[in-house]
């Protein structure tokens, strides 16, 4: 098995997309980008994947990790 796939929250022409990175297919699609977001959640959460959340623009807004993050935030409390 492969090097599982990030999930992607993208603008789509029936509201919010969920896709999976490297896919042309979307997995899920709602109306609303927040319904949108808790459920691509749950599957980046249950694959271990990052869950990268994008404006209407297309820009990313907003990345979340639910894997082995290869850059973890830098701790500053000891």
């Amino acid at each position: 098995m492969g090097k599982k796939r990030n999930i992607h929250i993208v603008p789509h022409q029936d509201g919010w997309a969920a896709k999976r990175e490297g896919s042309n297919r979307s997995s899920i699609v709602e109306r609303t980008k927040a319904e949108t977001t808790k459920r691509g959640r749950d599957i980046a959460k249950r694959d271990g994947v990052e869950l990268v959340i994008h404006n209407k623009n297309g820009r990313i807004s907003d990345k979340d990790s639910y894997g082995n993050d290869p850059f973890p935030p830098k701790d500053t409390k000891h």
